[in-house]
């Protein structure tokens, strides 16, 4: 039996098993107390950006020049809680960065061509995603014939 004691204070032995009466134990700790910062949102896509830490922070900084290249038409906005590019105010694209990797959404992905095999279908809907872990996965010429195709589906 662990018997608890104040600081400084003998150890007591237990109590008779036929007593009745308790006693208040007033515990204490010898840890330091911790502080933990409240973590901060970001509330506009140069914060996203400049979020992540590498080799992350290089994909989210390569995926927003892409896509804002490959999406002039598009307008640009956090969209719960991630970088998302709209066309009339219907999401088309954006990505979403984790601790190990960023997933590249694509709202109407399943419409689109892709003879790679590297975009699978997310959701329901016609959603399809493609995760990086760096930028060694980045293709720009199977990104840029998929944004092609967004520009597009979205004309059409």
């Amino acid at each position: 039996m662990r018997v608890w004691r104040r600081r400084n204070e003998p150890v007591r032995p237990a109590p008779d098993a036929n007593s009745t009466t308790k006693e208040a134990i007033h515990l204490t700790s010898t840890l330091a107390p911790t502080t933990v910062k409240p973590t901060s949102k970001p509330t506009n896509i140069d914060e996203y950006v400049a979020a992540p830490a590498e080799p992350l922070a290089s994909v989210v900084s390569l995926l927003r020049d892409t896509f804002d290249l490959g999406l002039p038409e598009t307008s640009t906005e956090l969209w719960h809680g991630h970088p998302v590019w709209l066309d009339d105010e219907l999401p088309v694209a954006g990505f979403k960065a984790y601790p190990t990797f960023v997933t590249v959404l694509f709202w109407r992905g399943q419409a689109i061509t892709d003879n790679s095999g590297k975009l699978n279908a997310s959701g329901s809907a016609e959603m399809s995603e493609y995760k990086l872990r760096g930028v060694d996965d980045f293709d720009s010429d199977l990104f840029n014939g998929w944004l092609q195709q967004v520009r597009e589906l979205e004309a059409a």
